[in-house]
């Protein structure tokens, strides 16, 4: 072979070298991708497609990997994140008090924090019964600002939540509340609260919860990412497990629609956006 292609024996030998050094760089590239890419599927309690773990392992990893070979492995892997469960209503909205019009109207991206807040009641079953959770949801950065856990869904529930949230923020004036039309939601007392606040109060339109979306994908995101891998015995365990996933939620899972930030990376970053552009105006001009 070598007389025929006109090459020296050694000449073949070293390419046959350079070969199997190469395929042996490229198995130990491919064990690389594949234990980053169990890390952060695990690291992250299983919840992130391919997407996220692509973006992990560019931005945190520094890997030059395609999209594709990071699905291709998944699969292969046989790591899937969690699929979705369906919606299911827990409010009562069948009820005589004062409702009030959609002033939200699905305008889930706000430019800043504290002009729109979402919330919405979901529950959670254990052996000892049902536990409800209430969160409060920024919806500029989708950071649970607060929240309240309790074994009864009844107006003192909500309410807790967002006394809580509006001592943490202390938004100005005309801040959007966003709810669905829930009769806690009606109640006397939580609507005395808003109306301190200086809120305008927005419901969403009978039986539809696409008018509160980003809540319901946080209760979905919660439920079938960490929740549903569980069974628990008491109110206590699930009560620590939330807790847990909202600090998960909040500092470490990083979000499509906030450019792959987390939350509080996501207002942080806002936050000193908004310093330089004062520190600029400060400037004088040349």
């Amino acid at each position: 072979m070598c007389e025929v292609l006109e090459v020296s024996t050694s000449g073949y030998y070293a390419w046959e070298k350079r070969q199997d050094q190469e395929e042996t760089e490229r198995e130990r590239w491919r064990r690389l991708i594949d234990e980053r890419i169990r890390y952060h599927f695990h690291d992250n309690l299983g919840t992130y497609g391919s997407p996220r773990i692509y973006r992990k392992l560019v931005k945190v990893d520094h890997l030059q990997v395609s999209l594709k070979t990071v699905t291709n492995r998944m699969r292969e892997m046989g790591l899937y994140a969690t699929p979705p469960t369906r919606y299911i209503q827990t409010t009562d909205s069948d009820h005589q008090q004062l409702v009030f019009k959609n002033e939200l109207n699905r305008q889930f991206k706000p430019e800043e924090p504290n002009r729109v807040w979402a919330t919405d009641i979901t529950y959670i079953h254990t052996g000892e019964g049902f536990i409800y959770l209430n969160p409060v949801l920024d919806l500029f950065s989708r950071k649970v600002i607060s929240y309240s856990i309790g074994d009864r869904m009844d107006a003192e529930l909500p309410l807790k939540a967002l006394k809580e949230a509006l001592e943490i923020r202390q938004p100005a004036e005309g801040w959007i509340h966003h709810s669905d039309r829930g009769s806690v939601y009606c109640s006397k007392k939580y609507i005395e609260a808003l109306e301190d606040a200086k809120a305008t109060i927005s419901m969403s339109r009978k039986s539809t919860p696409y008018d509160n979306a980003c809540v319901e994908s946080f209760f979905a995101s919660l439920k079938k990412e960490y929740l549903y891998k569980f069974v628990f015995k008491t109110k206590a365990e699930a009560i620590g497990a939330i807790q847990f996933y909202i600090r998960f939620y909040n500092h470490k899972r990083i979000h499509s629609t906030l450019e792959y930030a987390t939350p509080i990376e996501y207002e942080k970053a806002y936050k000193e956006a908004q310093r330089l552009n004062a520190t600029e105006e400060k400037l004088p001009s040349a």
